[in-house]
């Protein structure tokens, strides 16, 4: 069972996604949206298969990517709202400890 935590988040160059990620193993897709300027929900979408991620997270605009192969397509990827993480994103986390580190 997924939690809005559960798959680690990439952020992402966009004015409506603040980050992405992805689990093979379940085909679940992470797409953390901004919210009044910031992070906010975590939507997870089933049945994202790990050719179909790495189509979206190399597109050219992830916002345009969502709008046209992802969402219109709620019968082959339904999603599920995850709520907001309790953390900041993986990449943040890892970042500020390097920075503590040093």
């Amino acid at each position: 069972m997924h939690t809005a935590n559960s798959i680690p988040l990439m952020k992402v160059t966009s004015s409506q996604i603040a980050a992405i990620g992805h689990d093979a193993a379940s085909e679940t897709l992470a797409i953390q949206f901004f919210h009044k300027g910031g992070p906010g929900n975590v939507y997870h979408y089933s049945n994202f298969s790990a050719a179909e991620y790495t189509a979206f997270a190399g597109a050219e605009s992830i916002g345009r990517h969502f709008k046209q192969h992802i969402k219109p397509h709620a019968e082959k990827h339904p999603y599920q709202n995850m709520g907001v993480p309790s953390a900041a994103p993986a990449n943040e986390v890892a970042a500020e400890q390097q920075e503590q580190a040093a």
